[in-house]
């Protein structure tokens, strides 16, 4: 009898399942055989071997697979692998918008629309077209003395160099002083006065190997009317090239500016033009034009917020109430300072009582050194004018101070004829002057 086949299964395919150690039992003894009875039958023992290391690698068989992995597992690496593709697609295209934006502006840029560039150039009777014709001609003076410094404003009279300006403005320099004219295209030159005059308070400068000048064309102030618009260019606190617009507020307002010395030797009486073009420290000597870019003034004071009026270089600044020597007044003196060196001065032979506080300009008892007031051989005496008289008209125009007076006369040349009313005894009467010549300072 064979015993029964029993089969092995390959432990490559399934391990087997660790099996505890075998000890072998000593046999048991066999019941004795009885006749006529059949043996038992006995299970077949076959002896179990622990797993080997031979067992669980057969070196001829197949290349095990591996396990698969636990599902949750598979997922896991399937979202990383397309997160690193994601990743990789989104670097490339970020790149691509970056390199974009750098070169062409950000994709969220807002771009708002714009007029097109357009010509520079104005239309001529603008303040820009002004400007643009003006500006060439107008330059700016730093004075340095030995005590003080001052900066102002002038324009070009003439090709050979000359510039006109304020005496105020050059006064610092003295005689042995700096002057430094700065023009409009940046470049700069020294300056030597030409002439000056205090009482008129204008002055002229001359440069020297400046080629190229431009003169600014001259006006006529008698044309100018109350309304015209006008356009004031300077250097307010030194900043050049400054243009600011306004109208004509008023004609032949009588000021007077300066008397910082004790003899009133530096006042300057003017019959001025009144601007309403906002005019600063620094606009001193600059040029008043009108629409057709001629000069019409000399920017020359401002009143001030206190009531005061004098030079613009000793204010704080504009409120509205600016004044200028109106050009055909500076034309002359210019002329006379360029071809004399200095300018003359229009009198009446008298003088006059500033401290007198009633209407009109009246004439002193004495001069101021104890002689007579009215000087003989003069203007006034030739008149018929009198110690007392009141001065109430100049040429139908009331005056009614003697800072009025002396403007309205300054307003003329020697040689011209004055209409004047003159009151004594409370009477009034005509009186007809041709105005003398005294030099100026």
């Amino acid at each position: 009898m064979q015993p029964p086949q029993h089969h092995i299964p390959q432990t490559h395919h399934q391990p087997l399942p660790p099996q505890q150690p075998h000890h072998p039992q000593p046999p048991h003894p066999q019941p004795p055989h009885q006749p006529g009875q059949q043996p038992a039958q006995q299970p077949v023992q076959f002896p179990v071997q622990e797993p080997s290391q031979w067992l669980r690698h057969d070196p001829w068989g197949a290349p095990p697979s591996p396990p698969p992995p636990p599902v949750r597992e598979r997922r896991r690496r399937g979202t990383v692998v397309v997160m690193v593709v994601v990743a990789l697609v989104t670097g490339v295209i970020g790149g691509g918008l970056g390199a974009y934006s750098v070169l062409n502006g950000s994709f969220a840029d807002v771009r708002l629309p714009q007029a097109a560039k357009e010509s520079p150039a104005r239309a001529r009777g603008t303040v820009a077209g002004i400007a643009a014709s003006a500006l060439p001609s107008v330059v700016t003076l730093h004075v340095r003395g030995s005590s003080e410094a001052d900066t102002g404003t002038g324009f070009v009279l003439d090709r050979e160099g000359r510039i006109l300006t304020n005496n105020h403005v050059v006064e610092p320099a003295g005689s042995a002083g700096d002057i430094t004219v700065t023009f409009s295209s940046g470049e700069t030159a020294k300056a030597q006065v030409v002439g000056r005059d205090s009482g008129y308070d204008l002055a002229v400068v001359k440069v020297s190997g400046v080629a190229g000048l431009t003169p600014l064309p001259l006006g006529n102030s008698d044309n100018v009317q109350v309304g015209d618009p006008v356009v004031a260019i300077g250097a307010p606190f030194d900043l050049p090239n400054t243009v600011t617009s306004g109208i004509i507020s008023a004609k032949d307002r009588p000021i007077t500016s300066g008397g910082g010395k004790n003899d009133g030797s530096d006042v300057s009486y003017v019959d001025a033009l009144q601007t309403d073009a906002p005019i600063n420290p620094g606009n001193s000597g600059g040029p008043l034009v009108d629409a057709r870019a001629q000069v019409i003034g000399i920017n020359s004071a401002i009143r001030a917020a206190d009531g005061s009026s004098d030079s613009e270089s000793g204010q704080g600044g504009s409120i509205g109430l600016g004044f200028a020597i109106p050009i055909n007044q500076a034309k002359r003196v210019a002329e006379e300072l360029i071809n004399n060196g200095r300018a003359a001065h229009p009198v009446i032979g008298v003088t006059l009582d500033m401290k007198y506080a009633g209407d009109g300009a009246r004439v002193a008892d004495r001069a101021n050194d104890g002689g007579a007031a009215v000087a003989a051989g003069g203007a006034g005496a030739a008149a018929g004018i009198e110690a007392g008289d009141i001065v109430t008209g100049v040429d139908g125009e009331p005056v009614h101070s003697a800072p009025d007076l002396i403007v309205r006369i300054r307003a003329h040349r020697p040689g011209d004829k004055l209409a004047l009313t003159v009151r004594r005894d409370g009477r009034d009467r005509p009186v007809t002057l041709t105005l003398g010549s005294a030099d100026g300072t």
